[in-house]
Parts: structure tokens; sequence; C-alpha cells
């Protein structure tokens, strides 16, 4: 038997209006004459997909359970006060072992980098020592010792190789420990950057040189000679994976693989550049320098923002997936909050290692800080650091073996070619109008007349008596007066909009006017 009682809730669910605004990819668009149905029928198709993946995505965001949190301190109680070990008991298990110390007193100090979903640790000890740790599962991966000093090391594209940067040459190994290539080309390599989307590893070396090696093919792309003496300070735009490189006379260069001269120079500091890191928007960077400054920039206008002063200066800086901060001043780890948008008087976090900092880097998807020193290493917690949902598809912490292997392949198809990095990404999508109108006007002069021209209406003959000159008349008359139609009411479209924008501004300019002000008081 059914119910005779109608569905108090029929149709589908409804969605927020902001929400679905969240995922509003384009406006739309207008169609074109009645005539063009094929042109018509197209749109129509591509804006109901576009309207049902906007409204799926958002129903879609209703199934992301996980919220970044902070930590908030009792009445009168700040943050930097409560110490790690305090929120290693709080916590809950899982979250509490995500704090640690490793004791590696004999080759240290140590440089730090995580793999690209977060998983896995490689540590580079500035006496030789490389280890590889799947951090999570406290799993050994490989422990190996070069027998030289170590500058810097970098996981590549995948946990299975990574790049290690020794005292003569590049050296590339898996991740047992087993040498897979030793690149001459690239020689006193001091820093290194791994550009994800385009499988190249950027290196800065004693030498002034700015080289990229693009490890799927195993070929050097571009070598620059940058001219401006040692460079052992280096970060990477995730945004559109131009490179910053700091110098001693206090400058910041942008550059890409396709140019031999940097493509931005601002000079930050008044003196040395100690270290650089940009956000994950590739808005912001924040710069530390031997002036004991640490200043915040807006890259897309190249403009500081914010400038702060650090009683010891900062000698490594990193910014995790939520925007914060964490700067090291000799053995001490502060983390601050929103330093970009208001100004900061006292750090969220601090802690304090035995020896000084060398490395820091935060892990992907984890509220953890990574901080490598002369006496080890250690997993800070750091509350409200990592984004807490990733995308499965891109980097997944719980992949098996076989889901990186097709991740991988899939990678390398969709692999970015050096010469698309630029400092606009979507300049890729607009139309170099001048170059189009030059191609169609030496299409005209080659052809003897103008193919994109649109043909005079010449009616069709009918019979029966309704192809009389009367008739033809008439019908190249109403073609006329649509023509003429569609010009009439783009001009009054325009023009109503033109108006709607006017009256706007007038009612926004007597609304600013009507307010009140304290100085009203000294008019006459």
């Amino acid at each position: 038997m059914f119910s005779q009682k109608s569905d108090p809730f029929p149709g589908p669910a409804p969605i927020p209006e902001d929400r679905v605004q969240k995922f509003k990819r384009k406006e739309k668009l207008k169609k074109p004459h009645h005539k063009q149905y094929k042109l018509r029928d197209i749109i129509a198709r591509s804006e109901d997909a576009s309207e049902m993946a906007q409204k799926q995505a958002a129903r879609f965001d209703l199934l992301l359970p996980e919220e970044a949190g902070f930590l908030e301190g009792d009445e009168d109680e700040d943050t930097f006060t409560i110490s790690q070990e305090d929120i290693a008991d709080a916590v809950d298990i899982t979250s509490g072992a995500k704090y640690f110390n490793l004791k590696l007193s004999q080759f240290g100090p140590y440089r730090v980098d995580y793999s690209k979903t977060g998983r896995h640790l490689l540590l580079g000890g500035r006496r030789g020592h490389v280890a590889c740790i799947d951090w999570v599962s406290k799993q050994l991966m490989c422990e190996i010792n070069v027998m030289e000093s170590v500058n810097d090391v970098k996981w590549l594209h995948s946990e299975t190789m990574y790049a290690v940067a020794q005292k003569k040459w590049l050296y590339l190994y898996d991740s047992n420990g087993i040498e897979l290539h030793c690149i001459r080309k690239f020689n006193d390599v001091l820093r290194m950057q791994f550009l994800p989307y385009h499988f190249l590893l950027a290196t800065a070396s004693a030498t002034s040189f700015l080289q990229y090696l693009d490890v799927s093919v195993g070929k050097e792309v571009a070598a620059i000679c940058t001219k401006t003496g040692r460079l052992d300070v280096m970060c990477q735009n995730p945004y559109n994976a131009i490179i910053h490189l700091g110098h001693a006379n206090g400058t910041v260069t942008l550059w890409s693989p396709n140019q031999k001269e940097a493509l931005v120079k601002m000079l930050c500091h008044q003196g040395g550049v100690r270290s650089v890191a940009v956000d994950k928007t590739g808005t912001y960077m924040v710069t530390s320098g031997m002036d004991k400054k640490l200043k915040v920039y807006d890259i897309r206008a190249f403009k500081p923002l914010k400038s702060y002063f650090l009683p010891a200066g900062a000698s490594c800086l990193s910014l995790s997936q939520r925007g914060l901060l964490s700067a090291a001043t000799g053995d001490v780890v502060q983390i601050y909050k929103d330093v970009w948008s208001t100004p900061v008087t006292k750090p969220y976090m601090a802690h304090r290692v035995r020896g000084t900092v060398w490395g820091l880097h935060f892990c992907p998807f984890e509220d953890v800080l990574g901080v490598g020193y002369g006496e080890g290493f250690t997993s800070m917690l750091v509350p409200g650091a990592g984004e807490p949902n990733f995308d499965g598809l891109d980097a997944n912490p719980y992949r098996s073996a076989k889901q990186r292997q097709e991740w991988e392949v899939k990678a390398l198809l969709e692999k970015i070619q050096p010469d698309l990095i630029s400092l606009d990404p979507t300049a890729l999508a607009q139309v170099d109008q001048a170059t189009l109108a030059q191609r169609h006007q030496d299409r005209v002069e080659a052809l003897g007349f103008d193919p994109l021209a649109k043909e005079k209406f010449v009616p069709k003959f009918k019979k029966k008596g309704r192809s009389s000159a009367g008739a033809v008349e008439r019908r190249k008359k109403q073609v006329a007066h649509e023509e003429q139609r569609d010009i009439i009411r783009k001009g009054v479209e325009d023009k109503m909009k033109m108006e709607k924008e006017r009256r706007e501004r007038e009612q926004n300019v007597a609304t600013f006017s009507s307010q009140k002000s304290a100085l009203d008081r000294f008019k006459k």
C-alpha cells in the first residue's frame, strides 16, 4: 500500500545562492541570430552543462566535512606561551604522535623537505647524512651517507626519487638510496626548487647560475647567468612557476626559463636578503633581510604592504597552505597569523630548539611544521596550518603504488612546457588582437577579397509569381530592417547600461555627501 500523502519536499533539495556563486565560472553568452540555429544549440547545451556542473560542485562542497581550526587560549592568555608538550597532551593520540624529535647531533644542521602529498619526509644533513622517512608511520625508507657536504635536498615529482645538491655536483637517488644519476653540468648547487606541473628542477649555484633540468627526459632546459653573485636564497611562486632569487645587495629578482634577463627586479631591503617565501595563491611575498626587517609585498602590484622589525632578524621563512608564516630567529621558531591583512604585534606560536635553525617547511595537508637544526629535527604541531581537504586526483596521501603509477602517467601526459611559464598565466587564454588583425589583412591581400566579409543578401528565386520585383524588394527591406533593429537594440542596451552606472555613481556620491563629519562644525 502506498501512502496518499504528498511529498512535503518535492523536487531536488535547494542550494544556497552564495554557495552556487562560489563555483560560477563565466557569464552567460548572448545568443546569436535565430537563423544560426546550430550555434544557438551549441551555446545552449554548453550553458546547460556549465550550470549543472556548477550546481553539482555546490552540492558536493557539503561533503567536505573537515574544517581548519586554530589554537585559542583562555581569557588573557597568549597562545605563544602554550608549549608543544601541552598541545600534544591535549589532542588525540593520532595528532599527538605528529609531535616528535629526532636527535641527530653528529651530521647536522639539516635541510627539510616534504613530498607533495605530505606523507614522506626528506632530511639532508650538512655533513652528508641523507634520510627518507614515512613520517606518519615512522618507517625509515632509506638512510645513506654521501661522504661529502650536502647543501640542499628536494623531492621530485613523487616519493620514489629525490635530488641532493652535494659539494661538487647534483645527484639523483631513488627511495632505496640507490644513485640514479650524477649531473656534472649542475655544479656548486646551493638551493633547489621543483616545479611539479612542469617536471622542472630549478637550481641556484654559487657561481651565479640559475639552471633548469627537465627530470622527465633528463635534459637541461635553460642555463641563465644572473651576474648577481652567490645564489643562496631561492623560492618559487606556486601560482605561475616563477623563481624568486634573493641577493646580497637587498634585491629580489624574478626569473623564467624563457628569458636571459630578470623579469622583475625589486629593492626589498637595505642589507642582504636572507630568505624569501611566496604564498600558494601567488599574491603575497614575504622577505627577510640583514636589516632585521620582515616585509610583506603584493606581487600583483609589486608594492610593500607591511613591514615588521624583528630584533634578531629571520634566517628562514616558510608559508603554510592556510597563510601562516613561520620565521626562524636563531634557535627560536615563531609562527605568525594574518601577516598581510592586519598589523601583527605578537606571534601566534613559538618554540625553542637546540641549535640554530637551518631549514623550515610546512607539511602539506597537515598541521605540522618541520624544523631542521644543528642537533636534529623537530616536527611541531601548528593548529590551522594545513589545508584540511585534499584533492585526491592531484595529491592523495593515501594512494597505493598502483594509483601512484597511474597518476604519474597522467601527469607526464599533462606536463606543461617550459615555454608557457610567464608572470601572468591567464595571458595564454587571451587573443592577440594585433597579430590576428595583421594575419587577416595579409590573407585579404593574398586572396584579393575579404573571406570574412558578410555576403550581400540575394533573394532566393521563388515560383508561382512570388519573385516579382515588388516581392523581391520587400524581402530585401525586411532583411535590412532586421539588421538595423539588431544594431539599434544593441545601442539601446549599451545606453541603458551606461545610464544605470551613472545613476549608481550619483547615488553613491549623494550617500557619501549626506554623511556627517566631525569637521562639519567648522563650516560657515
